[in-house]
């Protein structure tokens, strides 16, 4: 990618250089887990980062494909680890950008089948959108069970109380080729503190597209709708004057990749920068849309430029 600075490239900066990236640019998108906090810990310094961004003018925004909660509750939780200045419109979580493409892309009219947390749920029916109501019976099977009418798409997000009849039902509704089959991202697994993992929306959606024989479309990152959901809702969105900061490769700097935008890798989240510069340095021309354009340690690491920015204007 193309840029202002002869520094970019997979390189992690610091002082000087993350002072001009901030001189530089409009528009900060920040990923959530592993880059803004881990669970219910703030990572050290983000809050002073994202609030000092937001208090010098600049346009911040949140992209997370973290499905299981209502942006309400992302409010909530950035107050409560400190970010008191982030508001409802700076949040686009793949629930909420689902919702919007049911509702004015698509435009759907009918009934729509989730698979998803009840956060996923809340989203859409706040948009207007149909969601098929779950009454079955808990000894119900897919020979026995009701299949419900009218359904014009199926959505599939993370699910901790994924069943079999679930998958069954939704690859039932997917054998109509007019039923949308939508997925809100594809994170194949996500951390745990306890140093185990948990399958994430995209092993759920490998297993639906084996039944079905179909391709979800992607709604999240690394897909480009997250942005196009942003730039309909902040006026003059120049790609040029944005920085995605993410800490995983395959999807917050490939997502950046897809949008034009320049992108920065956190190491405190899972991508390490050993795997950025095995992308960098392989021969297949696809692997160079993963690789960061910056690096750094985390983004508390943004806190001396601020400060040397202050002393600049005193």
């Amino acid at each position: 990618m193309a840029g202002a600075f002869g520094f970019k490239g997979c390189q992690k900066i610091r002082g000087p250089q993350i002072r001009s990236l901030l001189e530089a640019k409009d528009f900060f998108l920040f990923d959530c887990d592993g880059v803004i906090w881990h669970g219910e810990k703030a990572i050290t310094g983000a809050a002073k980062v994202v609030n000092a961004l937001i208090r010098q003018g600049k346009n911040v925004v949140f992209v997370t494909n973290n499905s299981t909660r209502p942006r309400e509750n992302y409010v909530h939780k950035f107050y409560r680890l400190g970010f008191t200045d982030v508001m409802l419109e700076q949040i686009f979580s793949s629930s909420y950008c689902s919702a919007l493409y049911l509702r004015d892309v698509v435009k759907v009219c009918g009934q729509v089948f989730v698979i998803g947390c009840p956060g996923l749920r809340t989203e859409l029916q706040e948009a207007g959108i149909q969601c098929v109501e779950e009454a079955d019976d808990p000894d119900a099977t897919i020979y026995d069970c009701a299949l419900a009418a009218d359904v014009k798409a199926v959505l599939v997000g993370h699910d901790d109380k994924l069943t079999f009849l679930k998958l069954a039902k939704a690859s039932c509704y997917l054998r109509d080729p007019d039923c949308l089959f939508l997925a809100t991202d594809t994170d194949p697994w996500h951390p745990l503190s306890s140093g185990r993992i948990l399958p994430g929306s995209g092993s759920l959606i490998a297993a639906l597209e084996v039944a079905s024989g179909r391709k979800a479309t992607v709604i999240g990152k690394p897909s480009r709708f997250m942005f196009e959901c942003i730039s309909s809702q902040f006026m003059g969105v120049d790609p040029a004057q944005c920085l995605m900061v993410g800490d995983r490769l395959e999807t917050d700097m490939l997502f950046g990749s897809n949008c034009g935008l320049d992108t920065m890798l956190t190491l405190t989240g899972v991508s390490q920068i050993e795997e950025a510069q095995e992308y960098r340095n392989s021969d297949l021309t696809t692997n160079q849309s993963l690789v960061p354009d910056y690096v750094v340690d985390t983004i508390a690491d943004f806190l001396p430029a601020f400060e040397e920015l202050d002393e600049q204007s005193n």
